[in-house]
């Protein structure tokens, strides 16, 4: 993008502002000219109006992506390397910028969105750096005349649609990797949190990312989200969603691959023998960091019948003490939910719940005395059993649903039974059982003494195959190996004209 500071938002009378969408490196209206308004989770005040694209918005934005593909394939590594530090500069030098329209936009705490940016900015390092080191192959042939070798080669035109949860970082494990490998990128945000979308194309338009190289189409997913994964011109198509979305898309897609990060309902394992302090810690920051909105979060907690008690007791202490408020504020620990969707679904995982026996040790419903409904109460139920919906469905909100276990085998049939698997964590001391729960939680991820929601961005990220938690993993090597293909090269070099026996004619 070198159209040298174009700005994609302008101030409406108001105070909100008028935001524009990105293609082939200019902002853009939607060809129907509808708007959709946006707010802040936290105020309930419109942020502005955002453009409700439409398929042939998406088609435009496809057309500028195919236009720009070769350019970007036969870069060198090296020079696709360079793009993308260049782009995590972009993103460090606007930081606090950055941060506070991730607060306003997704209503996560200003601490937390901190650290998402410079998350956001590591995707790119880490892609530039990843890509320098690619491996390709030198295969042995059983003819002595040929030589045989591998190059890895781009898709194309990826497709990317992502959620609102993580509206920065999530859509950098697809793009960084995706740019670095060679694919000219069309982005369908989540419609709750567009507007951080845009402000991150708007401080990539200073960059020499070639106009088209990433475009941004905002509006439903059903119609501009659709259109990526249908259209002939998208070559693969990478999702973070539901397990619903990611099915149909997989559907959709036909033969174009896919990669799909899906659903989670991470069980953490606390053993008769855990460090229960470790567990506690590590535990409640997995249910309530970024306020429970987290794929991966710790959300049904499976605890030995000998250290229930004591676990129970300690944990709703620790929610007891997290600061629920304005996002902005430094003390704050958790902000409100993004959208009425999740705050609803948490309604009814409680409701159900307890009509079915389980108690509300701490919090329990929606905060009062709050600018919207939105902010919910950090949460701990006891007596959960396996037939609540809670112990089935991901809340994706502040809740810690305990259910009691006596043997080891139970739990490890509790963690197993659903069709979610995706992350886990498993407490103890003993290095034997350490290694006899990893081998056997049906999960993509297994984090021992850890919070289920740990990972490193370079490591492997995805759901265990017969779940409904996706296909392929994200993370450093493993997403260039997602995002480009395999290209076999054979040359038999005996059959070609060769120079000495040219020279042996001429003599």
């Amino acid at each position: 993008m070198t159209d040298e500071g174009s700005v994609s938002s302008t101030d409406l009378e108001d105070g909100s502002m008028s935001f524009m969408m990105y293609i082939a490196g200019e902002p853009t209206v939607s060809e129907s000219g509808e708007t959709y308004t946006v707010t802040n989770p936290a105020t309930g005040k419109a942020l502005g109006e955002m453009p409700a694209g439409t398929r042939t918005d998406a088609q435009r934005a496809i057309d500028a992506a195919r236009e720009v593909k070769e350019d970007l394939e036969f870069m060198t590594a090296f020079e696709r390397a360079e793009l993308c530090h260049e782009l995590a500069d972009t993103i460090e030098s606007s930081r606090d910028s950055l941060a506070e329209w991730l607060t306003r936009d997704q209503g996560k705490p200003l601490t937390e969105a901190k650290v998402e940016v410079d998350l956001c900015a590591k995707e790119f390092r880490n892609a530039a750096e990843d890509v320098k080191r690619d491996e390709t192959d030198v295969i042995p042939s059983e003819d002595s005349g040929k030589h045989i070798y591998t190059i890895r080669k781009p898709h194309g035109v990826l497709g990317v649609i992502t959620p609102w949860n993580f509206p920065l970082n999530i859509p950098a494990e697809y793009i960084a990797p995706g740019l670095a490998a060679g694919n000219s990128i069309v982005w369908v945000p989540a419609p709750t949190t567009s507007v951080i979308a845009i402000k991150l194309l708007e401080v990539f338009s200073d960059t020499s990312l070639p106009d088209g190289a990433l475009n941004l189409v905002t509006g439903e997913g059903p119609v501009v989200g659709n259109e990526l994964v249908v259209n002939d011109g998208t070559d693969v198509i990478g999702f973070t969603g539901s397990p619903e979305t990611g099915e149909a898309i997989a559907r959709d897609a036909g033969t174009k691959p896919t990669l799909l990060e899906l659903g989670g309902n991470g069980p953490v394992i606390i053993l008769d023998d855990a460090n229960l302090d470790a567990a506690v810690e590590c535990t409640s920051s997995g249910c309530f960091n970024n306020t429970g909105q987290i794929c991966s979060a710790s959300e049904r907690i499976l605890v030995h019948e000998d250290v229930h008690d004591e676990f129970v007791d300690h944990i709703a202490d620790h929610a007891q003490q997290l600061t629920l408020g304005d996002p902005t504020a430094e003390e704050t620990d958790l902000g409100p939910l993004n959208n009425d969707g999740v705050a609803d679904k948490m309604d009814h995982h409680i409701e159900d719940a307890t009509e079915q026996g389980a108690t509300v040790v701490t919090g329990g419903g929606r905060a009062d005395n709050m600018p919207t409904d939105r902010y919910y109460q950090p949460t701990v139920l006891d007596d959960v059993t396996t037939e609540m919906t809670v112990n089935w469905e991901e809340s994706f909100g502040p809740i810690a649903p305990i259910i009691t276990f006596s043997s080891y085998d139970e739990a490890i049939a509790i963690a197993n039974e659903i069709d979610l698997g995706l992350t886990s964590s498993v407490f103890t001391s003993n290095i034997e059982l350490m290694y006899y729960f990893a081998e056997r939680v049906e999960t993509g991820i297994v984090n021992i003494n850890d919070s289920s929601a740990y990972w490193e961005i370079h490591t492997p990220f995805g759901g265990y195959s017969g779940k409904n938690s996706g296909n392929g993993r994200i993370g450093g090597k493993y997403s260039l190996e997602q995002l480009s293909q395999v290209k076999t090269i054979a040359v038999d070099y005996e059959n070609a004209a060769s120079p000495l026996n040219r020279e042996n004619e001429r003599e």
